[in-house]
């Protein structure tokens, strides 16, 4: 089993969960996240005096899936946050070695 994880931009959180449900996947836990790489940041005008905003809010959504989905949760999450612009995001995938859904105790594959 892996974990995918994304960072991506607030406003394509629906086409990237609208995209993962096509491919059968469901669940998932989404958090309001800010961070900033090669985006930086930007200066805001408030009350007439300028600051800079170095944390851009983004979201992260994480995905446990079974080995098999992994290149087709990747490839739809990618295809789905991508604006061809700077700071459209990042994926991680990373192993999972158990997982235990605590209603049933159903382990790993069973509990995803």
């Amino acid at each position: 089993m892996k974990k995918v994880e994304a960072i991506i931009k607030p406003f394509k959180l629906d086409d990237v969960r609208e995209a993962l449900s096509e491919i059968g996947i469901t669940g998932m836990t989404v958090t309001e996240v800010k961070g900033f790489g090669r985006q930086k940041g930007h200066t805001e005008l408030y009350r007439g005096a300028e600051y800079v905003v170095d944390f851009l809010p983004k979201m992260r959504l994480e995905v446990v899936v079974t080995d098999e989905q992994v290149e087709r949760c990747v490839e739809a999450i990618s295809s789905a946050a991508r604006t061809g612009r700077i700071g459209d995001g990042k994926i991680f995938v990373a192993d999972v070695d158990r997982v235990i859904r605590i209603r049933t105790g159903e382990e790993d594959e069973q509990a995803v």
